[in-house]
């Protein structure tokens, strides 16, 4: 169900004042036919996450398309021009260079960027940012950006990792273990890769497959003898939806409606 400011609202009503189609009605199909309650502030607070989680897949079927290469840290490339690569094969924001230009830059000449799968997600929740936020809103909130896979996070993006989830969604970032990884290839121990809501993933080096098409992809990396598959964890990988909605809703809603 899905409560807003404390009323559960009725789907037809909802969905035809607001002409959600497609993935965005997929989305909303899900929470409210959900046993979970899911509570907004308002409905603008919906509305955001719907977008956002409709801007993640977007964001990941352009870096699929795009020349975006996978590769480990140690070779990891980007374009100079606005990061500088760490030691650790991270992507550091150059101090002269825009936040939203240089993620931007990521997908125009993704040639010149090459890193790993947790690295790529991050890379798409900015980008999905970028194309729903304002230029100017996006390099205030997010001055200084450092890309480097889930342990140089920005607490801007309210990442969180939620186990045992009652509903996956669309725009989740899902991991896939394979615990008996060949020694020789550690790059394979796992697979972060986004749910684009048709039964398929999209994962960096892997591409876009079903479960069972990521799972055999990573029983290939496996140690010789083993009989332990790779698997589906049960968890998923969000950003805070509710809190990024309140940013953009209380600094871009205000210019449209001219107030």
């Amino acid at each position: 169900m899905i409560s807003i400011y404390g009323s559960i609202i009725d789907f037809d009503t909802f969905t035809n004042k607001h002409q959600l189609a497609g993935l965005k009605r997929k989305i909303i199909e899900i929470l409210y036919s959900s046993r979970e309650v899911y509570r907004y502030d308002s409905e603008n607070q919906l509305l955001f996450e719907l977008s956002l989680r409709k801007n993640i897949i977007d964001a990941s079927l352009a870096l699929y398309r795009s020349r975006f290469s996978f590769k480990v840290f140690r070779k990891s490339v980007c374009n100079e021009d606005y990061w500088i690569r760490t030691e650790e094969g991270g992507f550091l924001l150059k101090d002269n260079a825009a936040p939203y230009d240089a993620i931007r830059d990521i997908y125009t000449n993704s040639f010149r960027y090459g890193t790993e799968c947790s690295t790529a997600i991050v890379i798409i929740y900015y980008g999905a940012l970028a194309n729903l936020f304002p230029s100017g809103l996006f390099n205030d909130f997010f001055p200084k950006i450092y890309l480097m896979n889930w342990q140089h996070l920005d607490n801007r993006l309210g990442v969180t990792h939620q186990r045992k989830v009652i509903d996956y969604l669309p725009g989740d970032c899902r991991y896939f273990k394979n615990p008996d990884v060949d020694p020789l290839t550690p790059e394979w121990q796992g697979e972060n890769a986004i749910d684009l809501g048709d039964g398929t993933y999209y994962g960096h080096g892997i591409g876009i497959k079903t479960v069972d098409g990521i799972i055999e992809a990573l029983n290939r990396h496996r140690k010789e003898g083993s009989e332990t598959p790779a698997y589906l964890v049960d968890s998923a990988t969000r950003l805070n939806m509710r809190y990024l909605a309140n940013v953009y809703n209380s600094t871009v809603l205000p210019v449209q409606a001219g107030i």
